[in-house]
């Protein structure tokens, strides 16, 4: 997925700062949102929404640190910028704790924004896009029977058509049967494409760090 496809909630109470940011956003070619407060988005929130979110830690009611915390609560791990006309060293430790890809003061550099939100876009893209082959492993391997997956968990971790044998029972002559039949099944024409298709099946460590809830959804 490209950075470019994904969109940049901008979450501030202020309106003047709503505009110009989203005026500046806009003209660089990015998708945007606009919330004027951490209620509204919170409500508005879907599961399938993919981006980045850029939140004013001081606004009226819920403030960017609570919705910091609301959002890993229900579940949205979208990357968070946090951005502040009061800043302190407290402020910037919270938010960097609830994982925020960077802490920005106004006045706002520009082109340090846009290199935060460029950067936590490509993460976002790259939960995406792992999700999405992690789905696509997943229905694959689905159609093994379950002594074929036995065999292939078995190839992958190096054992060779002696060693499966031995530990399953069976011939060897069969073992070579059930690698040929699962392999068809999986696409692929030798071991080393398995053993990469198995992996694929496992989350990244970028994905380790999002919810089962977040990445239950794909990718919009």
């Amino acid at each position: 997925m490209q950075a470019r496809e994904l969109t940049v909630y901008l979450i501030d109470d202020d309106p003047s700062v709503r505009d110009a940011l989203g005026l500046l956003l806009g003209v660089r070619g990015y998708r945007t949102a606009v919330f004027s407060g951490g209620e509204d988005f919170v409500k508005a929130w879907q599961p399938d929404w993919a981006g980045c979110v850029l939140i004013d830690i001081r606004m009226p009611g819920m403030d960017g640190l609570e919705l910091q915390q609301k959002l890993s609560d229900m579940g949205c791990h979208l990357p968070v910028i946090v951005i502040t006309g009061h800043g302190n060293v407290e402020s910037a430790r919270q938010a960097f704790k609830a994982r925020a890809v960077d802490f920005l003061e106004k006045p706002l550099d520009h082109a340090r924004l846009i290199s935060a939100i460029d950067e936590a876009l490509r993460r976002e893209s790259t939960v995406r896009e792992d999700l999405l082959r992690r789905e696509a492993a997943a229905t694959l391997l689905q159609n093994l029977t379950a002594r074929e997956r036995e065999v292939m968990d078995l190839v992958v971790s190096g054992s060779h058509n002696r060693e499966i044998a031995q530990a399953l029972g069976i011939s060897v002559r069969t073992v070579e049967v059930h690698k040929s039949r699962l392999m068809t099944k999986l696409g692929v024409d030798n071991v080393a494409d398995m053993v990469r298709l198995s992996m694929a099946h496992q989350p990244s460590p970028e994905m380790l760090e999002v919810s089962p809830t977040a990445v239950a959804s794909t990718a919009a």
